[in-house]
């Protein structure tokens, strides 16, 4: 049986998922959903969650300074010139995860959205966003999709214009966390803005 939202310490109930670590509920209660704009910003969550793919969120979000750190604070402009040598300190760095098609990916990615115009990739990304009011509020964990047609799509485009590292599984993730979708479950407090 799917899970439905459960108490958290402070007896508001939460999704399920974000209970499980002090971490978790941080992120579940004051970002997960939330919409995230800039071009920066979202150029950030691309990484991250291309980054996890394959691996918990949570091993992600516990290196996040890391890879802020490593990665120029994900400022398009200053990672899309990184060099050779920056590709093998990226590779020596504990902080964050050493996987080179990753490191890969988010160099040429970088240099390819440093060609853009200001706002383009949060236009872009925001315009696959569905209307809230054509999808059910998910009751359960089980409610909650993995893929989207909104994802697909939006992979389909991002690949067509050269970024790599995103299918639809991401691409979904990238909209959860951005807040192109809701997917804080019906009794969620997070869903309330009562978190």
């Amino acid at each position: 049986m799917s899970a439905g939202a459960a108490p958290a310490a402070d007896g508001g109930l939460r999704c399920p998922w974000g209970l499980s670590t002090q971490d978790y509920l941080a992120y579940h209660d004051t970002e997960w959903g939330r919409p995230v704009h800039g071009d920066d910003a979202l150029f950030e969550r691309l990484c991250l969650e291309a980054f996890q793919s394959g691996l918990s969120w949570l091993t992600i979000l516990r290196r996040r300074e890391g890879f802020r750190s490593a990665f120029a604070g994900f400022r398009i402009s200053a990672v899309a010139e990184f060099t050779e040598a920056d590709k093998e300190r990226l590779m020596a760095d504990a902080g964050i995860i050493r996987n080179r098609a990753k490191i890969d990916a988010t160099l040429a990615n970088a240099q390819v959205l440093a060609g853009w115009g200001e706002g383009e990739l949060d236009a872009l990304i925001w315009s696959y966003a569905p209307d809230p009011a054509t999808r059910p509020v998910p009751r359960v964990l089980g409610d909650v999709p993995a893929v989207t047609a909104e994802s697909t799509a939006l992979a389909k485009e991002l690949k067509k214009r050269s970024i790599r590292f995103v299918g639809p599984t991401t691409a979904y993730a990238l909209m959860q966390a951005c807040g192109l979708v809701d997917d804080h479950l019906a009794d969620c407090v997070s869903r309330h803005g009562t978190a």
